[in-house]
């Protein structure tokens, strides 16, 4: 039978301490959320593997040091409403709703959101809320938000989510045009204008919902 505290605790030291995730908050959220209750029962053994993890209906938890990685690009702060787009079960959620004030968890698959919502039940996440809609088109009703993290490859960051975010607001993705490699990259709104900057290189589960069009032109 696997130790799965030992696991989150391996985890924590050879997967996000060794790749410069010096967030104390952030690095006890890991400590303290079972991810192997995110994933599908036949995959709890693999939860804290260095890999993208089943959680049923074709979607993927991100792995661990990417989701550590993009979440601590946001630096997010204690008062902060955060929405995080493609929660699935919701372990990315639950990792934010321990250093922010609000989540706003969208899931556009009803089972998945089902599973979030109750795994925030059970785990006692009560500032955290489930939503069902279109990932890419954010959820502006409880907008804007300090901090937007997508969970997944998108091909490009619709507009329509940068617009929800607050002044000052803090953006990360993997942006994954088909061509290989994909790069995480970080967004922020200052005034009317957004800037982007590359984070580093990340090849991640896609995320449904933001395909590009055949023959559409950037």
């Amino acid at each position: 039978m696997v130790d799965f505290t030992q696991a989150r605790k391996n985890m924590v030291d050879c997967q996000l301490r060794t790749n410069k995730i010096v967030d104390n908050t952030l690095i006890d959220a890991f400590l303290s959320v079972p991810r192997e209750l995110f994933v599908e029962p036949n995959h709890q053994a693999v939860a804290y593997t260095d890999v993208d993890v089943s959680v049923g209906c074709t979607r993927k938890l991100l792995a661990p040091m990417v989701v550590a990685q993009l979440i601590q690009s946001l630096q997010a702060q204690p008062n902060d409403v955060a929405l995080d787009v493609g929660c699935a079960t919701g372990y990315s959620s639950a990792i934010l709703a321990k250093l922010v004030g609000t989540v706003v968890a969208l899931e556009s698959d009803k089972e998945l959101a089902a599973k979030a919502n109750s795994n925030f039940t059970n785990l006692a996440v009560d500032n955290a809320a489930v939503v069902e809609g279109s990932l890419n088109e954010g959820y502006a009703t409880q907008g804007p938000y300090d901090i937007i993290c997508v969970e997944g490859a998108i091909s490009e960051i619709p507009t329509r989510l940068t617009d929800q975010l607050a002044e000052g607001g803090r953006l990360c993705a993997v942006i994954d045009k088909g061509q290989g490699t994909g790069q995480a990259v970080l967004v922020v709104k200052k005034g009317n204008t957004v800037s982007k900057r590359v984070l580093f290189d990340s090849t991640v589960s896609t995320l449904p919902g933001f395909e590009v069009e055949k023959g559409f032109v950037f």
